[in-house]
């Protein structure tokens, strides 16, 4: 592990709150993106061969002849290098028609069905996990649908606007309610933590050992989430956990979408934010001029990075192999 760099010396001890029931059947596995940047530089296939999909199924800022909101399916791979979109009108909109349009898509001739797709809308959750349950593809409620929030950022500016049809008057705001964190499961806890930064070059040589499958973690390629143009001597905030049981401990994080990390200031707490809506007290510091100062330049290094920061887990601050590496964005989801 290439030493990171500590803006702050402070090592904190992690809270010791009550823990809560979580079962993850996938925590003994690694998670990673699989396009790697040829195919995310090539232009986009019609069939389908990643394992892993993005798919958004809401209603659009378009009216149809009827003057009803028009309703779009879309789907891509974490790279972008397959996509897919198709409009429905606002009386198809069930896990039947969602199912028969994906049945429709596997039955191209070499097209490969994916073992999970992710969706970040909670409000559609139950017509997407039906329809995907009936398929045998994993659903996976999650906020790690960088590429798609991207694609669905720049359909706005150039599909939907130019459409005939488009009507700001029916643009439908999507919200998402964060409720408070909640207790830490014990198996997530470590037994320190510290903010922590690496420049972003440094931590994508990192990130080829999550890609390799030498360590857990989660990465997401940076050009489809709107930040190619970032210098490799970025300086990317993060946070380091130090556990004696490294191992485990990443091995349970990994069994999580994890989203974002926050320094909370009114709480005087870090809080992981995972799948679409769950929220965690991940650990606590005593509140303080200087501590606060810390937890706030950390946020403003984040909001300089747009978003871009990290979560290693490794033995302790000396350790030279890290058991746990995940590449994460805090970004605002779509406004439609």
């Amino acid at each position: 592990m290439i030493p990171l760099s500590r803006p702050q010396k402070k090592q904190r001890a992690l809270n010791s709150s009550t823990s809560v029931a979580q079962t993850t059947a996938e925590a003994q596995t690694s998670e990673v993106g699989t396009s790697d940047r040829a195919s995310r530089a090539a232009s986009a296939s019609t069939i389908p061969t990643s394992d892993t999909w993005e798919l958004d199924f809401s209603s659009r800022p378009i009216l149809d002849e009827r003057g009803k909101k028009v309703w779009e399916l879309l789907i891509c791979s974490p790279g972008r290098s397959w996509e897919y979109s198709q409009y429905f009108p606002n009386n198809k909109i069930n896990s039947t028609q969602l199912r028969t349009a994906i049945e429709a898509i596997l039955a191209q001739q070499g097209a490969v069905k994916p073992e999970k797709c992710r969706f970040f809308r909670g409000q559609m959750q139950t017509i997407i996990t039906r329809a995907l349950k009936e398929l045998d593809i994993r659903p996976l409620p999650s906020r790690r649908c960088f590429t798609l929030i991207g694609w669905l950022e720049e359909r706005l500016e150039t599909v939907y606007k130019a459409h005939q049809g488009y009507n700001d008057k029916a643009q439908t705001l999507f919200t998402l309610d964060l409720g408070a964190p909640g207790d830490l499961p014990d198996a997530l806890r470590g037994e320190q933590w510290g903010f922590v930064q690496l420049p972003l070059g440094a931590l994508l040589e990192e990130m080829d050992q999550v890609t390799q499958g030498e360590v857990f973690g989660a990465t997401f390629p940076l050009d489809t989430a709107g930040l190619s143009d970032m210098d490799g001597d970025t300086l990317v905030p993060g946070v380091a956990v130090y556990s004696r049981r490294a191992g485990p401990m990443a091995a349970w994080t990994n069994g999580f979408e994890l989203a974002a990390l926050v320094a909370d200031v009114d709480r005087s707490s870090l809080i992981l934010e995972t799948g679409v809506n769950q929220r965690w007290m991940y650990g606590r510091y005593r509140r303080s001029a200087e501590t606060t100062g810390e937890a706030q330049a950390w946020e403003a290094a984040k909001k300089n990075t747009r978003g871009l920061h990290f979560l290693v887990i490794q033995g302790d601050e000396e350790a030279d192999n890290c058991a746990g590496l995940w590449l994460l964005q805090d970004r605002e989801l779509p406004s439609i």
